[in-house]
């Protein structure tokens, strides 16, 4: 059944900034568990997590002879770690500074027989500090997470709809813990050029032709939750395309479009606008790059 405008939940940056960057640092710690142990894939396939009916999950990670996964909980607000030995964790979501976090997770771990270390500095984050030495982050706002995950559901729908329209090479719907957001990205089988002052992550990232689009709830670049496309390359001539609804912009600062989280809420129909905003994008960014219009059904 469709929702109406006023089922969207409010997600106003600046009231849940710092709940927002404390989890920002849990997903970090535990992407940072499905890092070390999943086998590389290209584009970083292997390092996001997945929204599921209750939050965000790892999916299954290979260790020893079996496998262990982790699923943040963001209704009954629990870290749960599971182990396909039949050993069980939890860790609650609840005030705490990221350093404890990040001990009792390790702890858990330990406990479980999952015994391993993880680059504890956090990546894509603005002033990073060590996941032990982190006191800083240490807000957990229920309500605020519940609507975050409210919002997020709703937009995985959507995306999960677009997606399924691609016959070419997808991405799941996957959420990045380095830069928050939830994505999907379209391939078309072209290798790319990655930009000439790529850092590491970039360099993986960029290596072949895309065009992507995605949610993110607000950072300090962008204070709101928006949604945005892009295509790599950037083709040129890009800020000029037509794209829907009337409210998205090309952004020239950041390279993207964008459509404001608020004026999709507001829509009498959110997910015919969102979808319409995926698919206007893609459509002018396959144009400009040269993709064969058999790609989509």
């Amino acid at each position: 059944m469709a929702t109406t405008s006023s089922e969207w939940p409010s997600l106003p940056y600046a009231e849940w900034r710092e709940t927002l960057d404390t989890l920002h640092m849990f997903t970090q710690i535990v992407g940072k568990v499905r890092l070390a142990l999943a086998p590389d894939e290209p584009q970083w396939a292997q390092v996001p997590l997945y929204p599921t009916a209750r939050g965000l999950s790892t999916s299954a990670m290979p260790w020893a002879d079996g496998t262990v996964d982790i699923e943040f909980d963001l209704i009954d607000h629990v870290l749960v770690i599971r182990a396909s030995h039949g050993g069980l964790a939890r860790v609650a979501l609840v005030d705490r500074s990221v350093a404890e976090f990040y001990t009792e997770v390790m702890a858990q771990l330990d406990r479980l027989g999952v015994n391993i270390s993880i680059y504890e500095t956090p990546v894509e984050f603005a002033d990073p500090i060590p996941f032990p030495d982190d006191v800083t982050h240490h807000s957990y706002d229920r309500p605020a997470v519940a609507r975050f995950f409210d919002a997020l559901g709703r937009v995985a729908a959507v995306m999960h709809e677009y997606r399924a329209r691609f016959r070419g090479r997808t991405s799941p719907v996957h959420f990045f813990w380095g830069t928050f957001d939830l994505a999907n990205t379209r391939y078309s089988g072209a290798a790319a050029e990655p930009p000439p002052d790529a850092d590491p992550i970039t360099l993986r990232s960029y290596d072949v032709e895309q065009i992507t689009v995605g949610f993110w709830p607000g950072d300090e670049r962008i204070p709101e939750p928006a949604f945005y496309a892009y295509g790599y390359p950037q083709p040129a001539q890009i800020g000029d395309a037509p794209i829907a609804p009337a409210t998205a912009r090309w952004n020239a600062e950041h390279g993207l479009f964008l459509l404001r989280y608020d004026d999709v809420r507001n829509e009498p129909k959110p997910e015919a606008a969102l979808r319409e905003f995926f698919d206007t994008t893609y459509a002018a960014c396959a144009a400009l790059l040269g993709w064969s219009q058999s790609l989509t059904v």
